[in-house]
């Protein structure tokens, strides 16, 4: 994933996105966050284009964890124009996150 100007917040981003935002909440002291980044990443490279993927750190972020009232990590979210439509708490397997996503792309 590379780094991209974000707008000013995280409302901004998922409403004003013209592709699908998949979320994907963790912080760097979680071991099944660290097992699932490389699904994130990989979903990100498959789909490029069709979707936005960001990753918010928990600790840096609080108030975006707590209006989705994410109560373990990692949860992945996925957002089209501004509403989620996918979610999902937990490491995952690669297959089971892209069978999640490809419906809403």
């Amino acid at each position: 994933m590379k780094s991209v100007n974000l707008p000013k917040s995280f409302d901004q981003l998922i409403t004003g996105a013209d592709k699908p935002v998949l979320v994907d909440f963790w912080a760097a002291w979680c071991g099944p966050c660290r097992m699932v980044s490389p699904v994130i990443e990989q979903i990100a490279r498959e789909f490029k284009g069709q979707l936005i993927t960001i990753k918010v750190n928990v600790d840096k972020k609080p108030h975006v964890a707590a209006k989705f009232e994410i109560q373990s990590i990692p949860t992945i979210m996925l957002f089209k124009k501004g509403q989620p439509v996918m979610r999902q708490a937990g490491a995952m397997p690669y297959e089971t996150l892209k069978a999640q996503i490809l419906p809403h792309l």
